[in-house]
């Protein structure tokens, strides 16, 4: 049996899964609480995620009906981009810095000036710093908790983190490291000067982790950890990966000509490639994948995050948001929302508020309202996709995951969008899934991951949405209203 946990935003999940019976017997997960404060602080407690797991891991078990000492190996999903910073007792010595914390906006402009601007970016790490990597966290926690900053011992990423609970190994895997923007995306490995450029006093040879291939294992899990969770002794620990590289292990997106894309909290849209990518935008990051090769991304950051909020303001279940949702045409009646509450990622506005445009006293309904968020929350995905080049242009199928996956107007409105097949796999929180499959792929030498996929991951033929060509073409008017909003609202090429 093997277990794969995804650490994310709002919850940890735990899925059992037995390889040679090609079967998922179980999952669980946990919540845990996001900090927010102004100017876009968004943090969390790394103990909640501990104890987050415990739950999860309990239950998980306990609805497989097995015996936890057939356990033989973990794999670990984390959020990306989460700034664990810990003390030579391996306590942090801050909150963790999340992938959608904003703060460090400034900082981060600041060290893509001092780094050569884009092109010195891109020379040095591969990719262009973006608000949100670890690096910008860093350089914030210099300036404005000096104490806490002199305590440092270590900096980690979220499933690092996790990682060195289980194992009590310091240790880092090149897909995940490469959102730190401290990271060589190309040659695989830390860019010591520039992590020196961001935090001067600290020694890069002690205080990162040490890198390790996707396939090798973390360590062992710790004899105290073990007795706890009721394992036997020797259970590996894989190297595990960020949430979005294994959540394309999970999609079976290991080999070109599929599009992985995350209707989750934030939106990512990834595609694989066997070599590094200069892509024409800067905001595609060229990430690396959790089992060789790379995973060029875009990730938007107001996705469910953005509908959830609509729904709540309005008091809807998800059952009536979906009627509201259906209610309302394509255009929701000549409404436009930017739905910039978390800021932006992709397109670089860190500072964006969201804004409702284009109403009237005809089409101010509920309904519109649900539509047009959803709408433009989708159109951000496009415009990310869009991003990707050859690389998207050439996928025959979107395989679509993440809590949105699960409305079939959304899946049909982003078949219809994107004018592309979309299917879901069968499990569509497939980070935890990945996790589980990189975990058996680090310790069955028997099986390739390519079969290991096809044993796991199985597409949901009752998810199919193929584009509507009617459709299609009414939303090619409307994503251009979008575009237009964008250019008039924040300057940016309609």
């Amino acid at each position: 049996m093997y277990i794969g946990v995804d650490c994310g935003t709002q919850s940890t999940k735990v899925v059992v899964v037995d390889i040679d019976g090609e079967a998922i017997l179980a999952e669980a997960s946990r919540p845990h609480r996001l900090v927010e404060g102004a100017n876009g602080r968004r943090e969390q407690q790394p103990e909640e995620w501990i104890e987050a797991f415990r739950g999860a891991f309990e239950e998980a078990v306990s609805r497989a009906g097995i015996a936890p000492r057939t356990v033989r190996a973990i794999g670990v999903s984390g959020q990306q981009h989460g700034m664990v910073a810990l003390d030579a007792a391996g306590r942090p010595v801050y909150p963790a810095k999340l992938w959608c914390d904003t703060e460090t906006a400034a900082h981060n402009a600041a060290l893509v000036d001092r780094l050569g601007g884009a092109s010195g970016c891109l020379e040095k790490l591969g990719l262009v710093l973006q608000t949100g990597y670890t690096a910008s966290k860093l350089a914030w926690l210099r300036d404005t908790n000096p104490e806490a900053y002199r305590r440092i011992d270590t900096v980690l990423l979220p499933h690092d983190y996790l990682n060195y609970w289980l194992t009590g190994e310091r240790v880092a895997e090149a897909g995940d490291a490469s959102g730190t923007g401290y990271f060589d995306t190309r040659s695989r490995q830390w860019c010591r000067d520039v992590f020196t450029e961001i935090a001067p006093e600290l020694d890069p040879a002690r205080v990162l982790p040490r890198l390790i291939d996707s396939r090798e294992p973390a360590g062992t899990l710790r004899p105290a950890v073990a007795l706890e969770l009721g394992l036997g002794e020797g259970v590996l620990v894989a190297s595990g990966g960020g949430d979005n590289m294994l959540g394309a292990i999970g999609t079976g997106n290991i080999a070109p000509g599929i599009v992985t894309l995350s209707l989750g909290t934030s939106g990512t849209v990834c595609a694989y490639s066997p070599d590094p990518v200069r892509a024409e935008s800067d905001m595609v990051a060229n990430f690396c994948a959790s089992h060789g090769g790379w995973l060029p991304l875009i990730c938007t950051m107001n996705v469910t995050s953005a509908s959830t909020l609509v729904r709540e303001l309005f008091a809807l279940d998800l059952a009536a948001f979906g009627e509201r949702l259906a209610a309302a045409p394509i255009g929701a009646e000549g409404v436009t929302v930017l739905p910039f509450f978390n800021g932006e990622r992709v397109p670089a506005l860190p500072h964006a508020t969201a804004s409702f445009l284009g109403l009237d006293s005809r089409n101010l309904t509920q309904a519109n309202l649900c539509r047009a968020v959803v709408e433009s929350a989708t159109f951000g995905l496009r415009y990310g996709l869009e991003l990707l080049g050859p690389l998207a242009a050439g996928a025959s199928q979107i395989r679509l995951i993440g809590g949105g996956a699960n409305s079939p107007l959304w899946r049909q409105m982003v078949a219809d969008v994107t004018a592309t097949q979309v299917i879901c796999p069968q499990v569509t929180d497939a980070a935890a899934l990945g996790a589980a499959l990189q975990a058996a792929w680090c310790e069955r030498r028997d099986f390739s991951l390519a079969a290991l996929c096809e044993r796991l991951v199985h597409l949901d033929e009752a998810s199919l949405a193929e584009p509507k060509a009617t459709s299609v073409r009414a939303y090619e008017t409307v994503y251009a209203r979008y575009c237009e909003a964008l250019s008039a609202q924040h300057g940016l090429p309609a």
